[in-house]
């Protein structure tokens, strides 16, 4: 995916998740955070970032922060982007070969799916994971505990009991990355819960993504660690 209006600036603060206070060409801008997790490791202030300027000027803020330099690596934290770029990836058939059908944000049992697919006989469902957390180029997810996900793994595991292929995927929001593995110190739970999925039949992947000031693409794949 590309972004067309890109930016240099240097973090500020972050009054609250929704929104960040960025210096760009010497004026301090409000620019909308696209993604309410924590992300402390990343904003922290005098850090470079690269912003996005919207295209409506009716917006109230004018600026999207899409990226941020952590040491020598770019971060993407669009939180839309994992999926977007997934979809991407999708339909160049690298995932899965043959695909017919792609349906976004797909409802069965108690859940909506980022991807509901169908290549010839298979159907599948498929949740997309966005990773911004690493530490010591090891991915990890979430960076705050999160039901929803845990919900997530319980279903697509029911989906695979009723005769569908089930898939969840880790989009690591950049390079560099050795493996990645459920955060276990943050949210137990949810590494119990892939553990489970995982042995129930459901298929796990991470890919890492090669990330400019203007474009995302997924890369490679990623092992996977889990306890």
């Amino acid at each position: 995916m590309t972004y067309k209006n890109i930016q240099e600036g240097i973090f500020q603060r972050r009054p609250n998740r929704f929104i960040a206070e960025v210096e760009i060409g010497g004026q301090i801008e409000t620019c909308h955070v696209k993604n309410t997790g924590r992300c402390k490791e990343l904003l922290v202030p005098g850090v470079r970032v690269f912003v996005n300027k919207a295209a409506s000027l009716s917006r109230k803020t004018q600026y999207d922060l899409v990226s941020v330099w952590k040491g020598s690596r770019l971060v993407n934290m669009d939180s839309q982007a994992p999926n977007l770029v997934f979809l991407e990836h999708l339909r160049q058939g690298e995932f899965i070969e043959g695909i017919t059908h792609i349906k976004a944000e797909a409802k069965h049992g108690g859940s909506r799916f980022d991807f509901y697919v169908e290549a010839g006989a298979r159907k599948a469902f498929i949740e997309v994971k966005g990773v911004t957390l690493e530490e010591n180029d090891v991915a990890m997810f979430p960076d705050a505990p999160t039901e929803r996900g845990v919900k997530h793994l319980s279903e697509l595991a029911k989906c695979v009991a009723e005769g569908y292929e089930a898939y969840v995927v880790f989009v690591i929001q950049m390079k560099g990355i050795k493996h990645f593995t459920p955060n276990y110190k943050t949210h137990p739970e949810f590494g119990a819960a892939l553990a489970a999925a995982m042995d129930a039949g459901v298929n796990a992947a991470a890919f890492d993504c090669v990330v400019s000031a203007g474009e995302l693409t997924v890369d490679s794949r990623v092992p996977i660690l889990c306890e």
